[in-house]
């Protein structure tokens, strides 16, 4: 696909200067963009590139004030980023919208609803009374069981795997590999030591306009529903546990691990590898940082945590800078007990 300046200009309400007509067909970082290639400079430690870079397109910033002459057509808006962003999307969109129709061999329950314009990709599953929102896109292996609901616009890829009763909303994206309503973690300790599998009968409900990474697992409720609510956005290799629920717009990077019956708030922006312990609660607008352990409710709104066991991010920091100065320290105290004990023996 070819699109001209001024086409790309229109989709992210830019001002374009030098060739409204020039033409692109791709994208490229801007140290290594090609003639034909669209890029963008958002991060100021890039601005050299701009004057050595062959991309015939740039997108910028309104604010930035040129050093000196460039050859490419540029397209100023007042975020770059976000542009970028949005013009991608749109190019996805596109490209999207061209899959339709039902590839073979499939397998598809005679009790299927299937709305306008999906897309069902070869060796894909789908189970009793599901029911396919408009323009929804399911890509080759997935697997859907019976009453799930996909909502409109809703892309599903490949070897994704809905379990049964899950409701996934409109405009939801779950990657590959994702598994939405496995059972929950849920065993009874027996007289005999022995664990007996407590069986788990509620569901997985996905709000719309969120997004799911590569491989995350979302556990079904032991009874109700584990929510994800809108806009949330989970990275890679997630586990959420049984009845968690997710508040709006928050954000959860890889490796993370959220144990049963935790809600967490809205806004809420957690980093990798964290670990949240069960029946807590976060509060909205929480950060909490790489690698910390959550072990009790978080209930002051937007605060900033860091550690295992997590405390409030300052203290945290002071208490890394104190264990790096501890061998120096065991030292002093050392020389303090020999002046000591030469005080108090005369030795």
């Amino acid at each position: 696909m070819e699109f001209s300046a001024a086409q790309i200009a229109q989709i992210i309400s830019g001002t374009v200067e030098g060739d409204p007509a020039v033409a692109v067909y791709s994208f490229g970082k801007i140290e290594e963009a090609k003639e034909g290639e669209l890029s963008f400079l958002a991060n100021p430690k890039y601005e050299e590139f701009l004057y050595t870079t062959k991309a015939s397109l740039i997108i910028i910033n309104q604010s930035l004030e040129l050093k000196q002459p460039i050859s490419a057509t540029l397209i100023r808006v007042p975020d770059a980023y976000s542009a970028f962003a949005l013009l991608l999307e749109k190019y996805e969109q596109i490209q999207s919208q061209q899959l339709s129709g039902i590839e073979q061999p499939v397998f598809i329950h005679a009790s299927v609803k299937n709305g306008k314009n999906t897309y069902i990709g070869a060796f894909a599953y789908l189970g009793e009374n599901v029911v396919i929102g408009d323009n929804a896109k399911l890509y080759p292996n997935v697997y859907i069981g019976k009453n799930v609901a996909i909502g409109k616009n809703s892309i599903i890829h490949p070897g994704a795997k809905i379990y049964n009763d899950c409701i996934i909303g409109a405009n939801v994206i779950i990657h590959a590999g994702a598994v939405i309503g496995s059972d929950g973690f849920g065993f009874a300790p027996q007289a005999d030591g022995s664990l007996k599998k407590v069986p788990q009968m509620g569901n997985v409900v996905i709000e719309d306009y969120v997004e799911i990474g590569a491989n995350t697992t979302i556990d079904r409720a032991t009874i109700g529903s584990t929510l994800i609510k809108s806009g949330v956005k989970l990275d890679n290799l997630l586990q959420v546990a049984h009845n968690v629920e997710i508040g709006n717009h928050t954000a959860i990077a890889a490796q993370t691990g959220i144990s049963g019956s935790t809600k967490i708030g809205k806004n809420v922006m957690i980093g990798g590898q964290v670990g949240v312990a069960g029946h807590i609660q976060i509060a909205d607008g929480s950060k909490i940082a790489a690698k910390s352990g959550i072990t009790k409710t978080i209930k002051n709104t937007n605060s900033t945590l860091a550690g295992n066991p997590a405390t409030d991010h300052i203290s945290s920091l002071k208490t890394q800078a104190l264990t790096r100065n501890l061998p120096e320290l065991e030292n002093r105290l050392k020389e303090l007990e020999k002046i000591i004990k030469k005080l108090t023996t005369g030795q």
